[in-house]
């Protein structure tokens, strides 16, 4: 008979939560059982139901977790400075580290809102449109200082996202550029894409970095 995963709820609801996101990164929502996510955590399939009333609010508690922590860690990183410039290169950074060390939360709430039902939907993306907005703002605010040159921040900061974003689909840590070299170039490239001359001074000292 299959040993419960711990005695204590806490540890056994985050087993739940990295198992299950491992599942559906490997084979999708649609394809994972709740059996075959009870056998990885060392459960027996009810007793999933503990923790998770259902598999559907399970994935969206998952994606809300993921999103809810971007915020949260934003809030806890971000620089006290008003300039966007240093805004923005502060978001570079904590984008770029946050989402290559969560890279399977990230496939899944990128690629699972398909398997959502509409009000659980409309859940995620609102958070998610939270967390645009905080690029958005950083460059809406960057657009009246004169410090950026777009014609629409609100445009501007989907494709931003969606290259930093992609990063975590391809960078590998033992590669030939460090993690370091790799924020650095795209904070230029970032720079660049919002009409502002790249500067090797965006970037803080070592000693004022905050990672998540």
């Amino acid at each position: 008979m299959p040993r419960t995963a711990g005695s204590d709820g806490a540890r056994t609801h985050e087993a739940i939560r990295q198992a299950a996101i491992a599942l559906i990164a490997e084979r999708g929502f649609e394809a994972m059982t709740l059996r075959e996510l009870a056998g990885r955590v060392g459960l027996q399939p009810g007793s999933l139901y503990r923790y998770f009333p259902s598999k559907n609010r399970m994935l969206v508690e998952l994606m809300l977790e993921h999103l809810q922590f971007l915020l949260d860690e934003w809030q806890r990183v971000q620089p006290e400075t008003a300039d966007p410039r240093e805004r923005l290169c502060a978001f570079v950074d904590f984008h770029i580290r946050s989402h290559t060390l969560r890279r399977q939360e990230v496939f899944v709430a990128n690629m699972e809102l398909r398997s959502l039902a509409p009000a659980d939907r409309r859940r995620v993306v609102a958070l998610r449109r939270r967390y645009e907005d905080v690029l958005a703002g950083i460059l809406g605010a960057g657009v009246e200082s004169g410090a950026f040159h777009l014609p629409d921040p609100r445009i501007a900061s989907f494709a931003v996202l969606a290259m930093l974003t992609g990063v975590g689909t391809w960078f590998n840590d033992a590669g030939r550029i460090g993690k370091r070299d790799l924020i650095d170039q795209y904070t230029q490239l970032v720079l660049q894409c919002v009409g502002s001359a790249p500067v090797n001074a965006c970037a803080p000292a070592p000693s004022q970095r905050r990672s998540p």
